[in-house]
C-alpha cells in the first residue's frame, strides 16, 4: 500500500511539472477608487458660452493592471441629495480629465428640471471600470453650484417683405423656420410663433400656434395680413411686424428666439359680423346669452359698393330681445345704438318688443342700422302678384323656415320673376333700409344676386317650390323644384304598403303652402312627407323632438332628420302640412 501511494504522488508531481512549463496566467491587481476634483465650485454659463468649456473635471489614476488607454470613465451629475437616482452622464475613455461646454452642462441641468437663472447644487462623481464595465470604482462626490440659461431657437424668415391681396388670400405668403430650443433637452417642447408691431418690444404680443414636433410655420396671405392688422397696421397700408419663437419645456422653462422683421403690404380682409344678445339660449344659439362665440353670423352683402360694410340677417327673435353687433367673435369691436345710429362700444342695446321674424341690417362704415319685418315673397309676371311689390304680402309670401332660410310654394306662368323682402322696389340707395330683391341667371342651386337680374323665365307653367337659402353667409342661393304633389309615406298607415312612395296616398293642396289629408293611422309607427312618387324627391322630416301631441303644430325640416311618430292611439286622423309655416299638425 505504501509503495502504491508513493508512486501516485510521484506521478502527480510530474503533471505539475508539465504545467509549470506553460506560460503563466496573467494576474490582475485590484485597482483603487479615483479621486475627483473640479476646476470650480460655481458655474453660471450664458448663451455665449454654448460652445466654450466652462467647467473641467480631473481625477487620479485608478491603477488598473491594464492598458490605461482602455479604461472607461463615467462622469455622473444629479441634483444634490438625490443619490444619483436621475443621473446625467458623460463617458470618456483612457483620459484622466474632461470638460463640459456651456450647452452640455445646460442640457443636463434642464433635464434635471432646474429653473432658468436659479443657482442650485449638483453632485458630481466619477465611476471607473475596465472597458467592459467590470471592476467599477466610485470616486468621491464633488458639489458644484450651477445655474442654467435660456438656450433659444434661431429663427429665420423666408421673406423680409410680402404683399397681400384679398383675391389671393389663400395663397402662400411666408415660412418661418427655427432650430430646436434647449439642445440636448429630452422632454417635450411647445413652440408658438409670436408677433407684434416693430419697435414695440412685444408689449402687446399675439401668438400663432405651431403643430407639435414641427420647427416651422407656413402662413398664407390671409394670416400674414392678419398679423399686420392685429399689430395695428391698417388695411391698405404698409408696415413692419416683428416675429419671434417662444419655446416652453415640459418643466416650464421659457426661451425666446431672435427677432426677425417682415414688411407687409396689407389689404382689408373679409370682416365677420355677429349678433350676440339676450335671446341666444332661448333661440338655440349656445348655452350662454350675450356670447359672441356662439351668436349667429350676419350675411355679407357682397355688392362692390358695400362689401365689408353692409351686413344683414333674417332671424326670429322673442319678445323684448336685446342684442348688439360685434365685428369678430369677441367684444373688442362692438356696437350698440338707437334711432338707426350705431355707436362704437355704445351702452344702449338694440332691441325688439314683439316676437317675430326680423330683418336686421347694419352698415359698419356709415354706423347705421335698420330693423324691419323679416320676410320673402314672389314677385314678377310669372307670379300672382305680378310686378307689383305691394301685392306680394301676405298671399305670395314664402314661409320662414329658420334663420336665413325661407321655403314657399306658388303657381307660376311662363314669365319672369324675382324674390323680394319688402312691399316696394329697391331704390338703389344701398342703405340699410333699402328693399332687397334677389335673382339669378343660373338654374336651381345657383348663387343669388342682391337687386340683380331676374330668374330665368319659367318654361312650363305649374306649381313650384322655392327655397331661399342664406345659411352659408358667404353664398346665398336658391333651390327650385316642382310642387305638384305631396305624399305621406311610412309604416304607420292602415292598409298602405310600408315605405312605398308610388303606392302612398297623396295630400290635397289648398293654397298658401297648405296640404291636407284624412286617413287611418297605426299607433306608434313612423311617417314622413315626400314631394313626389319616388325616393329622391323633396321630403320633410320631424323637427319637433319626436312629439306625438295632437292638435299642436310640430316643426318640420327638409334638410334631414328623424321620421314623424304617429299618435299613441290608432284611429282616423287629419294631417295638415303647412310649408309656409314649416309645421305639421295631426288632429
Amino acid at each position: 500500500m505504501l509503495m502504491v501511494g508513493t508512486v501516485s504522488i510521484f506521478s502527480a508531481c510530474n503533471k505539475v511539472d508539465n504545467l509549470t512549463k506553460q506560460d503563466a496566467l496573467p494576474v490582475y491587481a485590484l485597482g483603487i477608487s479615483p479621486v475627483l476634483s473640479s476646476s470650480t465650485t460655481t458655474v453660471a454659463p450664458t448663451l455665449a458660452d454654448s460652445s466654450n468649456a466652462i467647467i473641467s473635471f480631473s481625477w487620479t489614476n485608478p491603477k488598473y493592471s491594464n492598458d490605461s488607454a482602455t479604461t472607461r470613465y463615467i462622469l455622473e451629475i444629479d441634483s444634490t441629495g438625490k443619490n444619483f437616482a436621475n443621473e446625467k452622464t458623460k463617458t470618456v475613455i483612457g483620459v484622466l480629465n474632461t470638460s463640459l461646454t456651456g450647452r452640455e452642462l445646460n442640457a443636463m441641468l434642464m433635464n434635471l428640471g432646474f429653473k432658468l437663472g436659479v443657482a442650485q447644487s449638483i453632485d458630481v462623481r466619477l465611476i471607473s471600470s475596465y472597458n467592459n464595465n467590470n471592476e467599477r470604482y466610485m470616486s468621491n462626490v464633488v458639489k458644484v453650484m450651477a445655474t442654467p440659461f435660456a438656450d433659444p431657437s434661431k429663427l429665420v424668415t423666408e421673406n423680409t417683405s410680402v404683399v397681400g391681396t384679398l383675391a389671393n388670400a389663400a395663397l402662400h405668403s411666408n415660412t418661418f423656420t427655427w432650430t430646436t430650443a434647449f439642445p440636448g433637452y429630452t422632454g417635450a417642447i411647445t413652440y408658438t410663433l409670436q408677433y407684434d408691431s416693430a419697435t414695440k418690444n412685444f408689449a402687446s404680443v399675439k401668438e400663432l400656434p405651431v403643430i407639435p414636433l414641427l420647427l416651422n410655420r407656413d402662413l398664407n396671405q390671409d394670416t400674414m395680413n392678419l398679423t399686420a392688422l392685429n399689430s395695428g397696421i391698417a388695411g391698405g397700408t404698409t408696415g413692419k411686424v416683428e416675429y419671434r419663437v417662444k419655446a416652453v419645456t415640459a418643466t416650464g422653462a421659457v426661451a425666446y428666439s431672435n427677432v426677425v422683421n417682415v414688411t407687409i403690404q396689407t389689404y382689408i380682409p373679409i370682416l365677420r359680423v355677429y349678433l350676440p344678445g339676450s335671446y341666444q339660449v332661448a333661440s338655440g344659439y349656445g348655452t350662454m346669452n350675450w356670447d359672441p362665440l356662439t351668436a349667429p353670423e350676419l350675411i355679407r352683402d357682397q355688392r362692390t359698393a358695400v362689401n365689408n360694410k353692409m351686413y344683414y340677417i333674417y332671424i326670429y327673435l322673442p319678445a323684448n330681445a336685446e342684442f348688439k353687433i360685434t365685428v369678430g367673435r369677441s367684444w373688442a369691436v362692438n356696437y350698440g345704438g338707437s334711432g338707426g345710429n350705431l355707436v362704437f362700444n355704445g351702452p344702449t342695446n338694440l332691441s325688439v318688443t314683439t316676437a317675430g321674424y326680423y330683418r336686421i341690417s347694419v352698415n359698419i362704415a356709415t354706423l347705421q342700422y335698420n330693423i324691419m319685418a323679416g320676410r320673402m315673397g314672389f314677385v314678377g309676371g310669372a307670379t300672382g302678384a305680378g310686378w307689383d311689390p305691394p301685392s306680394v304680402f301676405p298671399n305670395y309670401a314664402l314661409g320662414n323656415s329658420a334663420t336665413n332660410l325661407f321655403v314657399g310654394l306658388t303657381n307660376f306662368t311662363t314669365d319672369g320673376w324675382k324674390l323680394i323682402d319688402n312691399d316696394q322696389w329697391d331704390n338703389g340707395s344701398q342703405t340699410v333700409s333699402e328693399t332687397r330683391g334677389y335673382g339669378s341667371t343660373g338654374a336651381s342651386g345657383s348663387t343669388l344676386s342682391v337687386n340683380g337680374p331676374n330668374f330665368p323665365n319659367i318654361t312650363t307653367a305649374g306649381r313650384y317650390r322655392v327655397i331661399w337659402d342664406g345659411r352659408d353667409v358667404d353664398n346665398i342661393k336658391y333651390e327650385m323644384s316642382p310642387g305638384t304633389e305631396m305624399r305621406v309615406v311610412g309604416n304607420g298607415m292602415t292598409g298602405v304598403p310600408d315605405w312605398n312612395p308610388g303606392a302612398s296616398p297623396q295630400m290635397i293642396y289648398g293654397g298658401n303652402g297648405i296640404w291636407t289629408i284624412t286617413l287611418p293611422l297605426d299607433a306608434n309607427e313612423e311617417i314622413k312627407f315626400l314631394g313626389g312618387n319616388d325616393w329622391g324627391a323633396f321630403d320633410y322630416e320631424d323637427n319637433s323632438g319626436g312629439s306625438q301631441s295632437l292638435g299642436a303644430p310640430r316643426k318640420i325640416q327638409w334638410s334631414g332628420g328623424p321620421n314623424f311618430k304617429t299618435p299613441v292611439t290608432a284611429g282616423t286622423y287629419t294631417i295638415t302640412l303647412n310649408e309656409n309655416l314649416q309645421t305639421v299638425t295631426i288632429n
